[in-house]
């Protein structure tokens, strides 16, 4: 069993370090070749031309995914801690079955509850087309609800029983021990349960190309189109070759360095609590 474990473990170590390979092989020469520079910090990208910038690609992800946690996580949060502190034995079984069915919904179902549920609605509040970055800020912070619910929730539940017990017994109210003492205990799972919601917002396509207006323009406002990296690829792979094929895959680059960065700093962040709490 130890040498099945050794192999399952390496397999997925050998599957990360493949996409890596193939995605610097392919991706670092294209970026040499359009210019580090050009290709970050253009504002146009017209493969028609030869011209490959991305930067309203990266601003765009980072607005939608920005507005996806200011949307969603304070939600799953505080529905975490009615999960975990208030919820009632009996209605407790339907409303986790329920976070966890969102978590099963596919991307193109979320798409088209966005199409047809939200497009009208800011449409109609905001008198704009619909669809816009608020629009996708919207629905990206429902879809990371599950995921965020489900480890904050883990996280709370694993603070020892005796800290909460003990707050009560000093005279602190139920919300003061919640909010002063268990979730900064549940810190640690808390950022994990973040950075997985970012992970999701970010790394999101079906459903933001289907609400987000998809303009390749730098973003102007929460009322404007905005294309993201994940749209970009999938949008134009299907039809690109050589240099608009090798940009593309760049993309795929700058995209997988902005998840290591975050995973990077949360695991700072993380350590740097650790060392400060002994």
């Amino acid at each position: 069993m130890k040498v099945v474990f050794l192999l399952a473990a390496c397999t997925s170590v050998l599957a990360v370090a493949l996409i890596c390979i193939f995605l610097f092989a392919n991706g670092i020469p294209a970026i040499g070749e359009i210019g580090v520079l050009d290709f970050l910090t253009g504002t146009k990208w017209k493969p028609g031309n030869d011209i490959y910038g991305i930067l309203p690609f990266i601003m765009g992800s980072i607005y939608v995914t920005a507005g996806a946690i200011v949307i969603g996580v304070p939600i799953a949060i505080l529905t975490s801690i009615f999960l975990a502190r208030y919820c009632p034995k009996r209605l407790y079984p339907l409303l986790k079955k329920a976070t966890e069915l969102m978590a099963g919904v596919p991307s193109v179902v979320y798409g088209f509850f966005g199409l047809v549920v939200l497009v009208p609605v800011i449409r109609q509040v905001f008198d704009c087309r619909g669809n816009v970055m608020l629009t996708a800020c919207i629905l990206l912070g429902i879809m990371i609800l599950p995921t965020v619910i489900g480890v904050t929730e883990s996280a709370i539940r694993s603070v020892p029983e005796s800290y909460y017990e003990g707050s009560l017994a000093l005279g602190a109210t139920k919300e003061r021990t919640i909010f002063r003492i268990i979730l900064p205990a549940a810190k640690s799972g808390v950022l994990a349960a973040v950075v997985l919601g970012i992970g999701r917002a970010i790394g999101e396509t079906m459903a933001v190309i289907m609400i987000a207006g998809n303009q390749p323009v730098m973003p102007e406002s929460l009322l404007k189109g905005v294309r993201t990296l994940t749209s970009n690829i999938v949008m134009e792979m299907g039809y690109a070759a050589d240099l608009h094929r090798e940009a593309l895959i760049a993309t795929a680059v700058v995209l997988f360095v902005f998840i290591l960065i975050i995973n990077l700093c949360v695991s700072a962040l993380n350590r740097r609590s650790e060392h400060g709490g002994n």
